[in-house]
């Protein structure tokens, strides 16, 4: 098993960083979130990895943290869904907004991944909902990230209470700043994307 590579960077596409090891040049299938905060070519970087085999295949898939790497194994040991759906799943939310959508059981926001449907968001939430809960409490994911995504719910319950529906509050929320570390600072960066100040 490769738990991580550390190594330079030697290029990337837009879906896979090449990580130069010591020599040895590494295929690495990432969320789109954490390609674009790689460093530039030459640059150190060092990426948690899986390593999936099947019959036909072998892929490395890697993550900036270590939260987003114990995320993407919970999310393909659900049934019926593989590593891409994984990915873009990780692609298409933060790991704390994912956990947030899944611990609320909102069908709709878990719907927004490619490839996932309905029937698919609902199998996610059912399977996931009480294991990320227990998993928060017992530090697989760290307290920053549990804390991060308490604070996410609270301001989307926030926007909610203001009669704004679950589509706009997800939306306003989306990519919110790491420098929005409070409940009243994400809620005051929503209602600025929403034009409400």
């Amino acid at each position: 098993m490769i738990a991580f590579l550390k190594g330079t960077m030697a290029g990337r596409t837009s879906s896979h960083a090449f990580i130069n090891v010591n020599g040895v040049g590494f295929s690495v299938g990432m969320p789109a979130t954490d390609l674009s905060r790689l460093p530039d070519r030459g640059s150190e970087v060092m990426v948690y990895t899986h390593l999936s085999v099947r019959e036909d295949a072998m892929a490395l898939y890697g993550f900036l943290s270590q939260e987003a790497h114990a995320l993407f194994l919970r999310l393909i040991g659900v049934s019926g869904v593989g590593p891409k759906v994984a990915l873009a799943a990780l692609s298409t939310f933060k790991p704390e907004e994912l956990v947030s959508a899944i611990q609320s059981q909102d069908v709709k926001a878990v719907s927004n991944i490619p490839g996932v449907g309905k029937k698919t968001a609902q199998r996610l939430i059912l399977e996931l909902k009480g294991t990320l809960a227990e998993e928060a409490e017992g530090n697989l994911f760290s307290a920053q990230v549990a804390e991060a995504s308490a604070r996410l719910q609270d301001a989307r319950d926030a926007l909610l209470s203001m009669g704004f529906s679950s589509a706009e509050a997800d939306l306003a929320l989306k990519d919110a700043p790491e420098s929005a570390d409070t409940e009243g600072a994400l809620l005051q960066y929503a209602l600025k994307r929403l034009g409400s100040v």
